[in-house]
């Protein structure tokens, strides 16, 4: 049984090498004209022997599918380098905006769910509730450092995460001021499901494609690195968002950011968790319980992608509850490229790349893989809808049913095959 315990805690343009495709992505999906801007596609690896994890994503080198989510983990100068030291694949920097004297944190801001036997309160962290907004640091620090860790890591691939105010100008401005760094692509943050939806950020954005549709014209005019934009789970068809993100130019969807929730109750103090002050706000639900949450959002889009578009022009990086190399591999057979992890780091630390790593290998090699692309996507074609399960076990149960009355001729019978071709005729 799942109980509740609250735990509080304070809280220059880059150009990619690959060959541009612009006209034949025009042809797959409208989108605005770029000059300068990558095409993309994904490559997969020939290598033999040991399983090679290294992708290229949207022209970009990783050496390995795992990417540190926008979040704490990419809050500074300092933990975003010891990411790097450690081995993630990419880094994507917490959320930035031009003004950061607009964020202001509280603390707590975080709450946990365990799973624990009989109520205990010391099970396994199975959910995680954070009430944080977007950096809370200047903008001219931050650019500062995405600066440096270029400089000291070149061959790294350093994500800028990018959100603004309903402001033609203000995207134009934060685009061509973070590209000016050295950064090697842009994810947007369409998705975040608290804070500022009154200046239509965030959620506030991803939720209405109309709006989505006329931000991501701004952006994708203006970028000249690859953009992937990130959705939020808090809709009924995430489809929809991700089809208008990607046919109004950005390159690749990551999926899913938090789920808006309320983690519970103090049934002693009677106050909403996490608790500021005896008050608290709604905030976004992490950690593994939303995994196979995440799982079918992921799925939904890469069915999309793979129907609509050209999916090896366009990238997938899925997030939601990875702890594992198996909560890797489910991705990556649903169709993403990459995979995103931030509450993981926040509970096991940045030398958890290296067991996801190890353990990702090791499904590969059960399955004499030898690079992420001999299985990505590979489950996606196991989906279908119930009215076809219907009918797909309606004719098993009818061959099952022929096979159960064996021969139906005595011209039947072989000499070779007679004792089960009498046991398939007995009744049981």
């Amino acid at each position: 049984m799942a109980s509740l315990s609250f735990t509080r805690i304070g809280g220059g343009h880059h150009q990619s090498p690959v060959a541009d495709f612009a006209g034949s992505r025009r042809l797959a999906a409208p989108a605005t004209a770029r000059p300068g801007r990558v095409a993309l596609r994904v490559f997969a690896s020939e290598s033999r022997g040991e399983p090679d994890l290294s992708v290229t994503v949207n022209g970009l080198n990783m050496p390995n599918p795992f990417v540190i989510a926008s979040g704490p983990p990419g809050t500074n100068y300092t933990v975003m380098k010891r990411a790097f030291d450690e081995g993630w694949g990419a880094v994507i920097a917490k959320t930035v905006s031009l003004d950061a004297a607009k964020v202001i944190n509280v603390t707590p801001r975080y709450a946990r769910l365990r799973a624990g036997a009989n109520g205990s309160a010391k099970g396994q962290i199975i959910g995680w509730e954070n009430i944080e907004l977007i950096s809370d640091r200047p903008f001219e620090t931050m650019l500062k450092e995405f600066e440096q860790l270029k400089e000291e890591y070149p061959d790294r691939i350093l994500i800028a995460s990018i959100m603004e105010e309903y402001n033609k100008a203000a995207w134009e401005e934060i685009i061509d001021r973070v590209e000016q760094t050295g950064i090697d692509a842009i994810e947007v943050n369409f998705s975040c499901p608290h804070g500022m939806p009154e200046r239509k950020m965030g959620a506030a954005v991803g939720q209405d494609c109309a709006l989505l549709e006329e931000v991501c014209g701004w952006i994708n005019a203006k970028a000249t690195v690859p953009v992937w934009a990130k959705m939020t789970p808090n809709i009924t068809d995430i489809t929809q968002p991700a089809r208008v993100a990607l046919r109004s130019g950005c390159e690749g969807v990551s999926a899913i950011n938090t789920i808006m929730s309320v983690m519970g109750i103090n049934l002693n103090t009677l106050r909403p968790e996490p608790c500021v002050e005896g008050y608290s706000t709604p905030g976004g639900y992490s950690s593994k319980a939303v995994h196979p949450i995440a799982l079918g959002k992921v799925m939904s889009i890469a069915k999309m992608m793979k129907s609509e578009f050209n999916d090896k022009e366009y990238s997938l990086s899925g997030i939601g509850g990875v702890e594992t190399g198996s909560d890797a591999a489910e991705f990556i057979l649903l169709g993403a490229n990459t995979v995103q992890v931030c509450t993981g780091v926040m509970m096991h630390g940045y030398g958890l790349v290296k067991k996801l790593c190890e353990e990702l290998k090791d499904f590969m090699k059960m399955h004499n893989f030898s690079s992420i692309e001999d299985f990505r996507g590979v489950s996606l074609q196991y989906f279908t809808t119930h009215m076809d399960l219907v009918r797909r076990q309606q004719e098993a149960i009818q061959q099952r049913k022929a096979i159960k009355k064996g021969l139906q001729s005595d011209k039947d019978w072989t000499g070779d095959g007679f004792v089960k071709e009498s046991e398939s005729m007995v009744s049981n």
